[in-house]
């Protein structure tokens, strides 16, 4: 019986006008940048980083990194657009996956299925690990680690209860100061049990708790990368 093979991985993100300028910034020929990518190891003709620009052909993982290094630039400024999943976060900060599962004190498998999967199964402390190794703000980190929709039931939670008994559930989600959580949850609780003044106009609509969290954070000074 004939084993599957494992599916490819999903083309690099990638912009061929950026490593055109960079290139030519630097005052670098294609031969030049060829001899650049040997020197990290990989050796590729000329003729293959002109199709880069070209758009014709598109670098893995391992060319875009050795690519990043040989014009001097972080891989992101080379990827044309803003990282959406781990790997693409992953890449941007110039990691392997088994340099990024050492650094999060992970199996390599374990990292790597969690990227595959979209799955993560790290704790509080590879959490946070996680948002400083990749430069992740708070929003990012949790739809990254599928946890947006857990905050999203206990914020609701907030607002039409206690925010107190919320306070442990929220700060395992959410690896901020406990201090400023305590401070962001009452005042989200607070202005969603705002009463109504007699005789004056309908009150607007309050916003979407999440939203709303993520915004009063940041004015408390957290959810910018750890």
């Amino acid at each position: 019986m004939r084993r599957r093979q494992p599916p490819a991985p999903a083309p690099v993100p990638f912009s061929p006008a950026a490593a055109r300028a960079h290139r030519t910034a630097l005052g670098l020929t294609v031969d030049q940048v060829a001899d650049g990518l040997a020197a990290h190891g990989v050796r590729l003709l000329p003729g293959h980083v002109l199709g880069w620009e070209e758009g014709r052909v598109t670098p893995t993982e391992e060319q875009l990194t050795a690519l990043a290094r040989t014009l001097w630039c972080p891989p992101a400024d080379l990827m044309g657009a803003a990282p959406a999943t781990l790997r693409e976060h992953r890449i941007a900060r110039g990691l392997t996956p088994d340099q990024a599962a050492r650094l999060l004190g992970l199996a390599p498998g374990t990292y790597r299925q969690a990227e595959t999967t979209g799955r993560w199964t790290g704790d509080e402390e590879q959490t946070r690990l996680l948002a400083r190794v990749l430069a992740l703000d708070l929003p990012a980190l949790l739809h990254l680690t599928g946890r947006t929709a857990a905050l999203e039931a206990r914020l609701r939670q907030v607002v039409q209860g206690r925010w107190q008994a919320q306070l442990a559930p929220v700060a395992r989600l959410v690896p901020a100061d406990p201090a400023t959580l305590e401070h962001v949850l009452a005042a989200l609780q607070a202005e969603h049990h705002t009463p109504a003044s007699w005789g004056t106009a309908p009150a607007p609509p309050r916003p979407e708790p999440v939203p709303r969290f993520w915004q009063l954070l940041a004015e408390a000074g957290e959810g910018e990368g750890r």
